[in-house]
């Protein structure tokens, strides 16, 4: 299933009353740059969430520098958006990729199936000369039924069950730059490394200029592996995997996980290998 579209896409869907628009926009750099941002100009009918305030929990001892959020207060951000299970709902960021798959990965753990990308982001939008507004629209509150999919989510647990094992039939993906992944500089966790038989494959080798590389390009990425393994995809805190995870997808593969905690979660654990 294609779950990467068009702004052409949109704009057709944009006053359909059974459609939701959510701006993902956020800076590592500049946490507050995102809604600023939002409140300046956004595609008309979107709502907002943030990634830190919505799209994780609260930092702990492990979990991660972007802990899986709360999903009962998380689902109640979606009521409250008039999202239910139903909705069709279309993520964007400013063309990153990585924060709109974060809330795209979300739903599709909550069971929720009619939830996209907008391909490009909130750039490819604004090339188009296509509408934009500051106004923040409200939503009459909704119930949003989850039918979770945990088969979607890798624990701690089950990375460290597959990590450095030779003759695991699970892959283990570490997409952050590769000089992260070999641990030649790390500028955010305390350590360096990667997880032990990790494969590099850079999320960013996946986008062109902010818009996700077709299907067949996709497949190219990953046909040095086998459809019929599964895949666990991890970075640094969960974000950046998001899009290797949906670029996976793209590509045909089905038994995909996402390790959120990543690599921040699994240097909390003193006990851990790092290769």
């Amino acid at each position: 299933m294609n779950y990467i579209i068009d702004k052409e896409w949109l704009l057709k869907k944009l006053h359909e009353q059974n459609v939701r628009i959510v701006d993902c926009s956020f800076s590592l750099a500049e946490p507050k740059k995102g809604r600023q941002g939002y409140d300046q100009n956004h595609i008309p009918g979107a709502i907002y969430f943030d990634l830190e305030k919505d799209l994780s929990g609260e930092v702990g001892e492990h979990g991660g520098r972007h802990p899986l959020p709360n999903i009962e207060e998380f689902i109640y951000k979606l009521e409250t958006a008039g999202i239910d299970e139903i909705t069709t709902v279309i993520a964007y960021d400013q063309g990153e990729g990585a924060f709109a798959a974060r809330f795209w990965w979300l739903l599709q753990y909550l069971g929720h199936e009619k939830v996209y990308v907008l391909d490009g982001g909130f750039k490819s939008w604004r090339e188009g000369n296509s509408p934009v507004t500051s106004e923040v629209p409200t939503f009459k509150k909704t119930t949003f039924k989850p039918n979770m999919n945990h088969d979607l989510l890798a624990s701690m647990e089950d990375v460290r069950a597959v990590a450095g094992e030779q003759d695991s039939d699970t892959i283990l993906i570490d997409s952050r730059e590769e000089r992260r992944y070999l641990g030649l500089e790390e500028p955010i966790d305390k350590k360096a490394g990667r997880i032990p038989g990790a494969i590099n494959k850079p999320w960013f080798e996946g986008l062109d200029s902010g818009y996700y590389k077709h299907a067949e390009m996709q497949k190219q990425r990953f046909s040095d592996f086998n459809p019929e393994n599964e895949i666990i995809v991890y970075c640094g805190s969960g974000v950046t995997a998001a899009p290797n995870f949906l670029a996976l997808k793209a590509a045909g593969f089905e038994k995909v996980k996402l390790y959120l905690g990543s690599f921040s979660d699994w240097i909390s654990y003193q006990e851990n290998e790092i290769e």
